[in-house]
């Protein structure tokens, strides 16, 4: 008996064993390869209303470490490339991992063998829906659901609301990876083009996102760099699948978006707040925000850079109830000097504190600062 036939004799009388093998056909031209005659044998039965043959659909958030076999219906969210390894007999097996999410929460899929093909062949995207059943384990990243060859892995045209389980940003690491955030855009920067070791162009560009427990520089490399000129400052954002890496210059640690993050506008209203820290509390080594108002404005001048090019550099101090501080204003921000009238109320935010001229502390303002004129 073969396996479309055994499936067949669960379902009774309902349909003839000819018209079934027909939908089961039409089943596999449907998910374009992506089904095996099992597993859409299995998808006629369900669609049917003939359930013995799996599970009952399971939402994400009640899959447990006991769970043991599960089905559920979920988004691909991310996809990460498939990789070969050796087993202890000799063969070459293939491993690849999802993360695909429901309106409940998350998880991570990991697909085996053939199921991981379907990884290296491109015929699972991001945004796609599938019909997912497979075995729970604990893994080394927590829950998740291996799919092996006798799992199934097929597209589903059911719509899914996905919800995907989200990490504050002050509580991001360096190394962190599989990292989901919501924030409020604070700033963005323009792109800008830079040439590797190989000899080819790339593109970066900067945005900066906030909630309610603080603020990170999220930097998009290359094609994502065009997502952010479509954005607007103030509104909510949704980054998946990005990885957290420290700068070598700051020593702060920033969100890189790569080719596998979902990066896209969300309704939500993500709460944030600035942190301005009085004046006297100021150290060096560290960025600061500040709010006060203009008690001193220099002059505007221009100096040539070691590579011939030049740049501006003016200084004004900004005063608070608890002390005033000298400001130097670089590039672009140097012109705000011609701007300004003493007693201006202003915001500096994301300005980095020195030692200057006679060990006093003073802030820099350079390209990732924020000036708002209030």
């Amino acid at each position: 008996m073969d396996e479309v036939t055994e499936i067949y004799d669960k379902l009774g009388d309902i349909i003839s064993q000819e018209e079934f093998r027909k939908k089961v056909d039409e089943k596999v031209d449907q998910m374009s390869g992506l089904c095996d005659m099992r597993t859409a044998a299995m998808l006629v039965a369900h669609d049917l209303g003939v359930n013995e043959t799996e599970t009952s659909v399971q939402k994400i958030a009640d899959i447990t470490p006991e769970s043991g076999n599960v089905r559920l219906i979920a988004k691909v969210m991310s996809v990460f490339p498939a990789k070969e390894f050796n087993r202890n007999d000799g063969t070459i097996g293939r491993v690849a991992n999802l993360i695909v999410a429901d309106d409940t929460g998350s998880i991570r899929l990991t697909l085996w063998d053939d199921k991981a093909d379907l990884v290296k062949t491109g015929d699972i995207e991001i945004g796609q829906n599938f019909q997912i059943s497979g075995y729970v384990k604990e893994g080394y990243s927590g829950i998740e659901v291996n799919i092996g060859n006798n799992g199934i892995l097929c597209e589903s045209e059911e719509k899914i609301e996905a919800c995907v389980d989200c990490t504050k940003i002050e509580d991001v690491k360096n190394g962190m990876g599989d990292l989901n955030l919501k924030g409020k855009v604070l700033d963005i920067s323009e792109v800008r083009t830079f040439n590797r070791k190989d000899g080819s162009t790339g593109r970066v560009s900067n945005i900066t996102i906030g909630d309610d427990t603080g603020k990170i520089r999220v930097t998009l490399w290359d094609e994502k760099t065009e997502l952010a000129t479509g954005m607007n400052t103030g509104e909510s954002v949704e980054i998946i699948n990005a990885y957290a890496r420290e700068n070598n210059f700051t020593q702060q640690v920033e969100v890189q978006v790569g080719s596998r993050t979902v990066l896209k506008a969300i309704d939500e209203d993500v709460n944030y707040s600035e942190n301005f820290t009085p004046i006297s509390d100021i150290i060096p080594g560290e960025p600061y925000s500040v709010k006060g108002s203009v008690s001193g404005l220099g002059e505007l001048r221009e100096f040539s850079r070691d590579d011939g090019t030049v740049n501006m550099v003016s200084n004004i101090y900004v005063s608070d109830d608890t002390g005033r501080i000298r400001v130097a204003l670089w590039g672009d921000h140097a012109l705000l000097v011609d701007e300004l009238d003493i007693d201006t109320e202003i915001e500096i935010i994301d300005a980095f504190s020195k030692s200057g001229f006679n060990d006093e502390i003073e802030l820099s303002a350079g390209n990732r600062t924020r000036i708002v004129v209030l």
